[in-house]
């Protein structure tokens, strides 16, 4: 008997049972076995065993990675799709397995041939662990029919999570309110997301997890799903009358969009998995996995200033370059310019699709704010929305054919939009073209990549086929071959806000838009729970007006800009009429924002659960642990007034810390105007107290903050004794 495969990784074990034809079964996910005897292993198979029961199948057998029907599975199938009705149930035999060199440092990777002699199917089955402890897989499908065509309704992998498991946590969302958390007690049948959007999607689950009752950031096991997909998805949470609890997700395929032609092949996203003691390790996973990618962001995270806000389509030569120059005085490091720029584009009903600069407003094209913004030492960047096209514009008029629809007519219009084909040879050609001449002509160093609206209908005319799956594929081609033309320029992966917000879009992107909503008081819950996926680095976040346009909300500087600092910090505001006295408030704040950046964009982010939602308290500790930085946020009016101690979660619990407020965020506004004891000259504890008894937070009106900096006193050689405060 082939012992089990036991994989470990920073505290997670993946046990897998590759015995017999069976595709790999996972004896165990979750915290680490450390080092186990072969005949350990061995005797974990035998005791995952399942019992036979009542009104089931005679010999039961476990459940692999991709649950099969022909197992005596019942639930969701992992593979559905028919060759003209027959072969709808797979029964998929292994061929070979071997180990391979890993992608990554300290990985694992197993890859796994199988075939179903009488489906005439075959599949590729590709296991990984990371570095990190995410466990990864992926399936590719091949029709080995010499003949005939096999309809693939779709590809659904599996992890196993145990039955400790008993609550789902997954998210929903709308335009300017993205990543929603929701959740609800984990029963026996499925709890089923779909997006049907063509893109991710604002009210994408961005992960779909499991965990014990009442697990939050810092305590309670978290097993947990996404799908590395920008388009139609799937995800589920399943569990059976026989005690069998799994997480699963894939590509949501439209009917007919995948058929396998002889020989041909369908490679499925991948699904990635984490595990945590808490939601803040289980999110720290993916944090690290994205730093270790070889195209992850390395240089410091430049301070943007985005002119939307500032002047919408009002596009002014003499405007812009006012505002460039208040931008280069706070601080900012890089200018892009918004929607407006282009052919016929004075408001968002026009001229989407023509890829040309308006030589109406901008004579002699975007040379001279692009010299003026460069001159002042700031990057150039430019606001893009390849996929999109407004009927009233000259592409469309010339190029009907080149717009998604099916059944012979249009979709209904959204934003005055609709969706340029990519699957179409000319309108990828042409897009490809038109990109790659503005960022040969101009020194642009970044994109702003907008998609403005939902696919729907999404077709591909005249055929009137299903196309988003092959609209997504063309996406990501274009952005790999814009990339490899300009390796210099960044991209940002924005969607009517966050509705793009997944691994697929940032391999291929550098930061990505988490919400049009710049209301701080919105962003300090759609950061947060964006942060359950994505570093702070890949996470835009600008300082907006003094009234958010989106809420009609009044914050004051210090609130929207200490949102701001924990994300890709930015300023989305007409800084030409700001006030001397907030300008310079500003610059502060972009001063600290550079001083802090090294930790902030590497250190891991901690989110403390206090009780009630009127105080936040999170923030980021160095790799190394010397030094933190939190963020205590009130968001509403407290029950009690003072709201009593906060716990600073992630430091070295037997090092010794000094806290103080951080300015420019140390001006704690509030009922009162005398702050707490320790505020005025700090204080000194230990990592262990400030996580476990913590410190007084101040008492501060709603939709204000504070920042509270940690910093080491002693060395890791000269930790105090267990027990010392």
């Amino acid at each position: 008997m082939t012992a089990p495969l036991h994989w470990r990784a920073d505290g997670v074990s993946l046990v897998l049972d590759c015995a017999g034809p069976l595709l790999p079964r996972v004896l165990h996910w979750g915290a680490d076995l450390t080092e186990r005897p072969p005949g350990e292993l061995a005797a974990l198979a035998l005791a995952a065993t399942p019992q036979r029961v009542s009104d089931n199948v005679d010999a039961p057998r476990p459940v692999s990675v991709l649950p099969e029907q022909s197992a005596g599975w019942v639930g969701t199938p992992g593979l559905t799709g028919h060759r003209d009705g027959a072969a709808f149930s797979t029964a998929f035999a292994v061929e070979r397995r071997a180990e391979e060199p890993a992608p990554a440092p300290g990985g694992r990777r197993l890859a796994v041939v199988a075939r179903d002699a009488a489906a005439r199917l075959s599949l590729l089955l590709e296991i990984e662990m990371t570095g990190s402890g995410l466990v990864r897989q992926r399936v590719t499908v091949t029709n080995e029919d010499r003949d005939t065509t096999f309809l693939l309704d779709g590809v659904l992998p599996t992890l196993p999570v145990p039955n400790q498991a008993t609550e789902v946590l997954d998210f929903t969302g709308r335009h300017l309110r993205e990543r929603i958390p929701q959740r609800q007690p984990f029963t026996v049948g499925t709890r089923l997301r779909e997006n049907r959007r063509g893109r991710t999607g604002a009210d994408a689950s961005i992960v779909l997890a499991a965990g014990t009752a009442g697990f939050g950031f810092s305590g309670g096991e978290v097993w947990g799903v996404h799908v590395a997909w920008s388009g139609n998805h799937r995800t589920l949470a399943e569990r059976t009358p026989t005690g069998f609890a799994l997480l699963g997700g894939g590509e949501l395929l439209l009917a007919g969009e995948v058929r396998l032609a002889p020989g041909e092949s369908y490679a499925g996203p991948w699904l990635y998995g984490s595990y945590g003691n808490g939601l803040d390790e289980f999110s720290a996973r993916f944090h690290r996995y994205l730093r270790s990618r070889p195209r992850h962001p390395r240089s410091p995270r430049p301070v943007i200033v985005n002119t939307w806000e500032a002047v919408y389509f009002d596009h002014d030569l003499t405007r812009l370059t006012n505002l460039a120059d208040a931008a280069a005085a706070v601080g900012a490091e890089r200018f892009v310019l918004d929607d407006g720029w282009f052919r016929h584009r004075r408001d968002d009903r026009a001229g989407l699709g023509d890829w040309y600069v308006d030589e109406a407003v901008w004579p002699k094209g975007l040379h001279p704010l692009v010299d003026h913004v460069r001159g002042l030492g700031m990057e150039f960047g430019l606001w893009v929305e390849p996929e999109m096209v407004n009927p009233d514009s000259d592409l469309a008029r010339a190029h009907p054919e080149w717009i998604m629809a099916t059944g012979g007519r249009l979709p209904p219009e959204a934003r005055g939009q609709q969706v340029l084909d990519l699957g179409h040879p000319g309108a990828y050609a042409y897009l490809a073209e038109r990109l790659d001449a503005l960022l040969s002509e101009y020194e642009i160093g970044y994109l702003k990549w907008d998609h403005n609206r939902d696919l729907i209908e999404a077709g591909h005319a005249p055929s009137g086929q299903a196309g988003v799956h092959v609209q997504t594929l063309r996406l990501y081609r274009l952005l790999d071959e814009l990339r490899a033309r300009h390796p210099g320029v960044e991209i940002e992966s924005c969607a009517s806000g966050g509705a793009r917000v997944d691994l697929g879009i940032l391999e291929r992107t550098d930061r990505v838009w988490s919400s049009d909503c710049n209301d701080a008081l919105e962003r300090q819950l759609i950061q947060r729970w964006t942060a359950t996926l994505l570093p702070p680095e890949l996470i835009g976040a600008h300082v907006g007006p003094t009234v958010s346009h989106t809420t009609g909300r009044v914050h004051t500087l210090d609130f929207r800009a200490g949102t701001a600092l924990f994300g890709h910090f930015g300023i989305e505001w007409d800084l030409t009429r700001a006030g001397d006295a907030d300008r310079d408030r500003l610059a502060a704040w972009v001063r600290l924002y550079k001083r802090l950046r090294g930790l902030l964009h590497s250190g891991t982010v901690v989110r403390s659960d206090h009780p009630g939602e009127s105080l936040l308290v999170h923030g980021v500790v160095a790799e190394d642990r010397a030094e933190a930085v939190y963020a205590l946020v009130a968001t509403a009016t407290a029950v009690c007034s003072p709201p009593g101690r906060v716990r600073l979660p992630g430091l070295e619990p037997e090092s010794a810390y000094r806290v103080a407020p951080l300015p420019p965020g140390d001006r704690p506004q509030g009922p009162v105007n005398e702050p707490p004891g320790w505020w005025a000259g700090g204080v000194e504890l230990s990592g262990r107290t400030l996580a476990v008894a913590g410190i007084q937070a101040p008492a501060l009106f709603p939709e204000r903050l504070v920042l509270v900096h940690a910093g080491r006193l002693v060395s890791r050689a000269r930790r105090l004794p267990a027990g010392s405060p």
